[in-house]
């Protein structure tokens, strides 16, 4: 996640937690008594529980709140602690990010003595929102694909898991991909772009034909009319995912 050195400075403008997601969350991390949060950013959903937060970058480093758990500075795929460091350990949103998916989920079990919440999304599901299927396709790199994985891996990866769906809120208070999708204005503000990964490093010249077609399409109503079926829904699945296993 060293990519947000470069494309995190404003995250926390965007990326709050959304309460209905922390329950989730805190309820799937048990009677943890200890917690590490791996690829832990700015420290969004981390209990008070939590004793270390593990992530690559300085820059998201250097927004967690003040009294937050200390952070150490490292990858996912090589953790410097020792094996059954806490009683449980979650990684949100960061897992498709990793370079080696293998040889961090390999750490999370090894670190964990009783327990892995992970929060990825079904990537097969996340591309087919309407943003990324009729807006922005070509933000979707080779890299991404070469990245794509299926929930049945990670859920291998980790030695079984239950899997639990996440639908998101139409007022997601956290600006993830998915949060605003009942929201399509609000793709169009270069504040929330910048607190999507996937948005945020993609160059102008390949946003500007898809988010000009947006803007289009909203001013005339047209999206409007093709999505009428989300204008009366309180959430969706978007495709979120959480994966809960015995460390």
């Amino acid at each position: 996640m060293a990519i947000y050195n470069s494309i995190g400075a404003s995250y926390t403008d965007t990326r709050r937690p959304d309460p209905r997601i922390a329950a989730r969350i805190h309820r799937a991390l048990g009677g943890a008594a200890t917690v590490i949060n791996v690829g832990a950013g700015t420290g969004s959903y981390e209990p008070p529980q939590t004793v270390l937060a593990v992530e690559p970058s300085s820059v998201m480093i250097a927004q967690r709140p003040a009294g937050s758990a200390r952070a150490l500075r490292a990858s996912a795929e090589s953790i410097p602690l020792a094996d059954d460091s806490a009683d449980a350990v979650m990684a949100l949103l960061t897992v498709h990010h990793w370079s080696d998916l293998e040889a961090g989920i390999g750490e999370l079990r090894r670190i964990a003595r009783e327990r892995i919440v992970v929060l990825t999304f079904d990537q097969g599901v996340s591309r087919d929102m309407w943003l990324l299927k009729e807006y922005l396709p070509e933000v979707l790199t080779p890299a991404d694909d070469a990245r794509a994985f299926g929930v049945d891996r990670l859920v291998t990866l980790l030695g079984g898991a239950r899997v639990e769906t996440v639908p998101v809120p139409h007022d997601c208070t956290d600006g993830f991909l998915a949060a605003f999708w009942r929201r399509p204005e609000a793709y169009l503000d270069p504040r929330v772009r910048a607190g999507i990964s996937i948005l945020a490093r993609a160059p102008e010249e390949v946003l500007r034909p898809g988010l000009e077609r947006l803007s289009d399409d909203l001013s005339s109503g047209r999206w409007h009319r093709r999505h009428a079926d989300l204008l009366d829904r309180e959430e969706i699945d978007a495709g979120y995912r959480l994966l809960v296993a015995p460390g």
